[in-house]
């Protein structure tokens, strides 16, 4: 994965090697007086107001972010991963041991990189810098929102403000006022984003809950900082995202900063300035001279987390063949390709190139190649390389082009079959490199296709146009014909040619066998799917043709024709082998094999039958169907797999681990493992960054919907972010750059994930499924008990399982043998005890006497019950708002988004026209039901 041109090898070195170089891809930065923090490869670091040396404060491998200075500037609260979870933590500003200060929920999507963003954001602190404002989604039933909560510097329970959703959050001096944002998307690579999930800012009264709205624009307007009399914060609205200020008294808004290249990102008030990103560079805004400079800011360090290390390259496997003897299997593999023996011998690695992504093996049916696609150019081609590796590769294509997909060997091994994103599928012969335009499709990609057994049939899957289906085409590479197979009444697809040539085998979904909703009025139809085959020449038998028993009669051999040395054993598959497709009454020659309808792929024809895997009501596997009994039998419950030429060896997946073993028409036990240890590799991770960042923009140019890419100039991106490569020290800050260079498409649900990162040893919270306060008694008082549904164990509070009976009301003594008035929070007693039994001591009073033991078994998640309890909070709501009718309904505080949600769980049959939201401005809203 990985290409590095010459410019930047030179620069990514200097900048290893040169310490004293000025950084970018600073990160969420926080100010107060003459100290800067902000994060950098995922560690926080301090440096003066001035710029200079940076100072690193954090090393741990988790990733620490959103630093803050309390108002005195002793202490700094971030948001950390210190403990397996991601949590708020303070740190005296000079440095030393962090504190934790929150427990809560471990959430599954809770990652700096995820588009959700990162859970427990610290915001900032209280004026009375008493507590920590951080945003969290622990007790949230939906993933995209979060609620605002105050954490008490003792650790103890945070308290959770109260808004039903809420994002950036920013007090006044003396705390009376708080200017918020509702909705939270920075995370997601949008730009320039008009829509419902634009954000505005509200100034809040929290005493009286009055809420006004100071930005009403439709652009984003985001991170409101309140400094006196005046809101500062980040808006869209002239495109490139740049600081304003909102005076509070006069009602007026001024724009502040005028960048035109890079948005301003992440900012955060201090004492006298404001300090945000801006490509890559942190900037300082003074608030008392109205001065905005760049720091230049020098990291330190040894980066190591940017240094080549060593993987195991068979945990990124992602294609894989098995050589024509069985001896050998070939892997494309972490961006390099590898054969490794089924049983003894060495592992080679062909190719070694941490700068480049080469992926879709095959191995060619005569043994002497293995093909691959590499990246290697700058643009993906098919290259050619010896099986023992011992020359140079040889590349096949020239010119770069569309992404490539899949490239598959004739069974003569002298052409080669592809298609690309541009919707063609080609043919290219191995020793001239001439390339065949095969097809080309309007509709999609041609994924589905494969060689007859001559070498000069080729069968492939066209994707159907609109209200039509997918079908199977014919394609002779002599005659340049193509003759159509399967009509557009039914989906078809995965065409294989039996070893003889007569049959084309191939799925198609022609079952119909609905079943009825109880809830939603409609036909479900599943399991559709089958394996048929047509019979190619018009004078070929049907397998299932009717038989007839005859007395064989025993014949004397001539012998005077024998000749020695002649052998009456077939000829092997592919050789000598003449297919004849006769196009007239080719439909009608179409049969099914009696399998039962499910979902069927990865079809293998063979000499008396067929191996395919099937999903369905008849269970899972893999299968023979054998065209000698007409019976199917069971071979084994493994993945993928592939298949020899001659049919003799099978190399399957089962789990993470990989099998060559003889192929059988029954039962195959996974014995002979191939050992994958051989596997492990050094990459240079700066390499194959810049790689990834340059095939994840090739992507977007070769797959978005838009050839003008939205009339960008797209290649002008590319050279505008890839400045800040070298600067790259962290899997997820590579992530972010790429996020910032398709969030310029101005397009939503276009993201980047996160591959090979730092990890950190989650430590799941167990949690209780109730709400508990602190008594001045030191115990813990139940507040309220989630509800949920004592009948499904997935949905039930661990305080509400039969034989627990707890009630609201009484108190938390002690948890497996800890006193509550010991700890700082609940919580800690909790910690990587879900799905654990635990011991808990209650009592009706605030006393240790009197107490029950009982035994309860925390979970991990209670989203689930959250969500179980705001349904039926809005089902009285709903009731009475719409008096039982369905209708327009006005619900106060539930809010647009709450009220589409609720609709849309209550009458799922509706269309998305009959929800109609009319967003009042005040937090109310009405729906059409």
């Amino acid at each position: 994965m990985k290409k590095l041109i010459t410019a930047f090898i030179l620069f990514g070195s200097a900048l290893t090697l040169n310490a004293q170089q000025e950084a970018r891809l600073l990160r969420f930065p926080s100010v107060y007086g003459n100290q800067v923090a902000f994060t950098y490869a995922g560690d926080l670091y301090i440096v003066p107001a001035s710029g200079g040396v940076a100072r690193r404060i954090t090393s741990h491998p988790g990733y620490e972010m959103f630093a803050r200075f309390s108002h005195d500037g002793k202490s700094i609260a971030f948001t950390g991963q210190y403990d397996g979870n991601t949590e708020v933590f303070t740190i005296p500003a000079t440095g030393g041991e962090p504190k934790r200060i929150t427990y809560t929920p471990t959430l599954g999507r809770d990652d700096v990189a995820d588009r959700m963003g990162p859970n427990n954001i610290v915001m900032g602190w209280t004026p009375d810098d008493k507590n920590v404002i951080y945003r969290g989604r622990g007790t949230s039933f939906n993933a995209f929102k979060g609620k605002l909560y105050l954490a008490p510097l003792n650790g103890d329970l945070s308290q959770e403000l109260p808004f039903t959703v809420a994002s950036w959050a920013s007090y006044s001096a003396d705390g009376s006022k708080l200017a918020m944002n509702r909705v939270f998307r920075e995370f997601r690579t949008w730009k320039n984003y008009r829509g419902g999930m634009a954000d505005d800012i509200w100034v809040v009264d929290p005493a009286t809950g009055k809420a006004e709205n100071i930005t009403n624009n439709p652009a984003q307007d985001i991170y409101p900082m309140y400094y006196g009399d005046k809101i500062y914060f980040v808006s869209e609205r002239d495109k490139t995202a740049n600081i304003f200020v909102y005076d509070t008294k006069t009602k007026q808004t001024q724009k502040i900063t005028t960048f035109k290249e890079f948005d301003v990102k992440f900012p955060s008030l201090g004492d006298k300035a404001i300090v945000f990103e801006n490509g890559g560079y942190i900037y300082l805004h003074d608030l008392t001279n109205g001065q905005t400079k760049k720091l230049n800011i020098v990291i330190a360090e040894d980066l190591a987390s940017g240094r080549s290390k060593q993987v195991n390259a068979a945990d990124f496997i992602y294609s894989w063949d098995v050589s024509p003897d069985g001896k050998r299997g070939v892997f494309g593999a972490r961006g390099d390709v590898f054969t490794v023996p089924a049983k003894t011998g060495v592992t080679r690695n062909l190719t070694q190139s941490s700068n480049a992504h080469d992926r879709n093996v095959g191995w060619s049916p005569d043994g002497k190649w293995i093909s691959y696609i590499s990246d290697r150019t700058g643009e993906d081609e098919l290259y050619l390389q010896q099986q023992d590796g011992l020359q140079p590769a040889k590349q096949l294509t020239k010119g770069g082009g569309a992404y490539k997909f899949n490239p598959l060997w004739s069974p003569d091994s002298k052409s080669l079959l592809f298609s690309d994103r541009a919707q063609d599928l080609f043919t290219i012969d191995i020793a001239s490199g001439t390339k065949t335009l095969v097809a080309h499709s309007d509709a999609g990609t041609l994924r589905s296709y494969t060689f007859g057994p001559d070498s000069k049939w080729i069968a492939f899957t066209v994707p159907g146009k609109a209200r039509e289906f997918s079908v199977i085409k014919l394609y002779n590479t002599d005659t340049k014909k193509t003759i159509t197979v399967t009509d557009a009444w039914y989906n078809s697809g995965a065409p294989q040619f039996s070893p003889d040539g007569k049959l084309l085998y191939f799925v198609s979904q022609r079952d119909f066998n609905p079943t009825y909703g109880n809830t939603e009025w409609n036909h479900v139809y599943t399991d559709m799917s089958r394996p048929y085959f047509a019979r190619l020449s018009a004078d070929s038998k049907s397998p299932f043709a009717e038989k007839n028993d005859e007395v064989a009669v025993k014949e004397e051999a001539d012998t005077s024709t024998k000749k020695p040395g002649n052998s009456n054993k077939a000829a092997p598959a592919g050789k000598g082998v003449t297919v004849v497709v006769d196009e007239e009454g080719l439909a009608d020659r179409i049969e099914s094999l009696p399998a039962s309808p499910g979902s069927y792929g990865g079809l293998v024809p063979v000499e008396d039958g067929v191996y395919y895997s099937s999903a369905g009501r008849s269970g899972a596997g893999v299968k023979f169907f054998s065209l000698t009994d007409l019976k199917e039998t069971e071979i084994g419950s493994f993945g993928g797999y592939s298949i020899t030429p001659d049919a003799k060896k099978i190399m399957f997946r089962s789990g993470n681990d990989f099998y060559i073993e003889s192929l059988s028409k029954s039962k195959i036990t996974p014995t002979n493992k191939i050992d994958l240890s051989g596997l492990k590799i050094t990459v240079d991770l700066r390499a194959e960054w810049k790689q990834i960042y340059d095939e994840s923009w090739r992507q977007m140019r070769d797959y978005f919907y838009d050839p003008n890419m939205h009339g960008l100039n797209w290649k002008g991106m590319h050279d505008k972010y890839a400045p800040l490569l070298p600067y790259v020290n962290h899997r997820d800050d590579l992530t972010y750059l790429i996020g910032e260079l398709i969030g310029e498409l101005n397009i939503g649900h276009a993201y980047v994930n996160s591959g090979d990162r730092p990890s950190i040893n989650r430590i799941q919270m167990g949690m209780l499924g109730a709400r508990f306060s602190r008594d001045k008694s030191g115990y813990y008082r139940i507040d309220s008990i989630l509800s949920g549904e004592s009948w499904n164990k997935t949905l039930v509070s661990p305080l509400r399982v039969a034989g627990v009976n707890v009630k609201a009301g009484e108190y938390i003594i002690s948890i497996n043998g800890t006193s509550m008035k010991s700890v700082n929070n609940l919580y800690e007693a909790l910690t990587g005890k879900a799905g654990q039994l635990v011991e808990i001591e209650v009592s009706s009073s605030a006393s240790a006497a009197g107490v029950r033991k009982l035994l309860v078994k925390p979970i991990a998640d209670e989203s689930a019950l959250y969500y179980h309890e705001w349904v039926q909070q809005n089902i009285a709501k709903v009731t009475a708002a719409s008096g039982g009718r369905i209708g327009y309904v006005h619900i106060p505080d539930m809010g647009p988004e709450g009220l589409n949600q609720f609709a849309r769980y209550f009458y799922p049959q509706l269309d998305k026209e009959a929800l109609i939201i009319d967003d009042r401005g005040n937090g109310e809203a009405m729906c059409r039901l």
